[in-house]
């Protein structure tokens, strides 16, 4: 996958990692010279794993971890102004409402201009290609996984 989006990353780029699991999509971006991240589960045992994890890859210091549900935490953010340049949606697959959080991430101002968002999804379900001002960049199948690979509005590297 970081060979489609990009082998590596700015220290402006800034990384949502929304429903992190272990926390490895944001964790690689950050060691592929991403500046900060993000990292949001709601499950307690997954935000223990991110916290190790970022530890062990001495990047912590560039990582913020919440344990919160990934709506509010959408909200949380938007109050900083701050907008990403590198989402990564891997929710659990029988969620199928990326394209509404892709949605939501855009009106509140998350998505920077250019943005790469990456959706990771069973592979029997297909995503649109479009979302608000998400295009549709690439779609991969391996097995019983897709990614969607998405550019929010103006050009990007993809």
């Amino acid at each position: 996958m970081f060979s489609i989006i990009g082998p590596y990353f700015d220290e402006e780029d800034r990384v949502l990692d929304l429903f992190a699991g272990t926390g490895g999509l944001g964790i690689e971006a950050l060691s592929r010279g991403a500046g900060r991240a993000v990292f949001v589960d709601l499950n307690p045992r997954s935000i223990e794993v991110v916290r190790r994890n970022l530890e062990a890859a001495r990047l912590a210091d560039r990582a913020e971890v919440y344990r919160i549900d990934a709506g509010k935490a959408v909200r949380m953010l938007e109050r900083r102004g701050e907008p990403f340049s590198l989402l990564f949606l891997d929710p659990p697959y029988a969620m199928r409402d990326c394209d509404e959080r892709l949605g939501e991430l855009q009106r509140r101002g998350l998505a920077a201009e250019g943005a790469i968002a990456v959706v990771e999804h069973a592979a029997d379900f297909r995503y649109p290609d479009e979302i608000g001002g998400f295009r549709l960049k690439r779609y991969a199948r391996y097995g019983d996984t897709a990614l969607s690979i998405y550019r929010y509005g103006g050009e990007s590297h993809l």
